[in-house]
């Protein structure tokens, strides 16, 4: 009966990995590529530097969830709340992309180390993002950031 079983429960873990086989990098256009690596290097930090709600708004899908370095919880909505409260008091930032994938269901993984320079110090951290093709738009779902120094 053991035997059954088992070969019951061999034959069903391969039907569901054959089901759903492995996610794959797909290439998007030149422009394609270029539109996202603006939106995560120029218009994204533009958002909160300049306390711009509505293009933050733009950016973020209403299921956006952002795990800080704290481990606290943040949606878009606290987002919002947030840059329309705080002022960016940096001297300069970039961001520094270190994996930019796009996948074949529209979704695209672009992390990498963020700089914030204040008077001669630097401040950096890791951060990785997870981003849909959603009315051919780019709508950020998650963020994490971690490692800040």
């Amino acid at each position: 009966m053991k035997r059954i079983f088992f070969a019951f429960a061999g034959l069903f873990l391969i039907a569901c990995i054959s089901e759903h086989p492995e996610t794959t990098v797909v290439e998007y256009s030149k422009e394609e590529k270029e539109r996202l690596r603006y939106l995560k290097k120029v218009e994204w930090p533009k958002a909160y530097r300049e306390q711009d709600t509505v293009l933050l708004d733009r950016i973020l899908a209403n299921e956006f969830q952002f795990i800080q370095a704290d481990g606290f919880y943040s949606n878009k909505e606290i987002e919002i709340e947030w840059i329309k409260n705080n002022e960016y008091s940096y001297d300069s930032f970039y961001f520094e992309i270190k994996r930019f994938e796009f996948f074949e269901n529209g979704t695209a993984i672009v992390s990498g180390t963020g700089h914030i320079f204040i008077d001669t110090t630097e401040i950096t951290y890791q951060s990785s993002n997870v981003l849909i093709m959603r009315n051919n738009e780019w709508k950020a779902i998650s963020s994490h950031v971690s490692g800040v120094k």
